[in-house]
């Protein structure tokens, strides 16, 4: 299983706070990026393969690989299409995983694409095909482009996998686990302060 950070996204709702993009904001002392990275490595051995997607420098850090995504034009690109493959793992460079978190995303069985978070946010996509994962995110990207839907995200490849209205609010149910309210999807500077 190869883990991608996803963190190549434009910060527009967190605004520079801090001087920092919130991908290098620290928790105790430590980015919350690095923490992530280093708890992959303590819960799956530090050969694991860990790969950050970004076209910051500042975004190299022990135990991962710093990767620039050849398209980033709309939010839904942070999947980079280039590394979807079968057996990986994108999370959230901006997410304040929990210990407990990480190790259910881990130990989760998939055979197809299982997604993780609650009903505010998804904080991780596991997938075992990656074909199917490509295809129901290219039918997203193209009813957006095609002006049939509102938004091009993550909720709409899950409503497109669990076979949901993507003009309609998104229905946990199948496919979807949920995790405990201490894993915080961080977007803004309220977010980050409620850490």
């Amino acid at each position: 299983m190869k883990y991608i950070i996803m963190a190549d996204g434009k910060g527009t709702r967190w605004n520079n706070y801090l001087g920092l993009p919130k991908h290098l904001i620290e928790i105790n002392g430590e980015p919350i990026i690095a923490r992530t990275v280093r708890l992959l490595q303590e819960l799956t051995g530090p050969d694991r393969t860990i790969i950050i997607t970004s076209h910051d420098i500042r975004y190299e850090f022990d135990g991962a690989v710093r990767y620039e995504p050849l398209n980033n034009k709309l939010e839904i690109d942070r999947f980079t299409e280039e590394l979807i493959a079968d057996d990986v793992c994108f999370l959230y460079g901006d997410t304040y995983y929990t210990e407990e978190s990480l190790r259910r995303i881990i130990s989760q069985k998939t055979s197809d694409i299982v997604f993780f978070g609650n009903e505010k946010s998804i904080v991780a996509v596991k997938i075992a095909d990656g074909r199917l994962f490509r295809q129901h995110m290219r039918r997203v990207k193209t009813l957006y482009l095609e002006g049939k839907i509102d938004r091009c995200v993550g909720w709409q490849v899950y409503q497109s996998v669990s076979g949901q209205n993507l003009q309609e609010k998104p229905r946990l149910g199948r496919q979807f686990v949920i995790l405990d309210n201490n894993t915080t999807d961080i977007n803004t500077p309220e977010e980050y302060k409620g850490i």
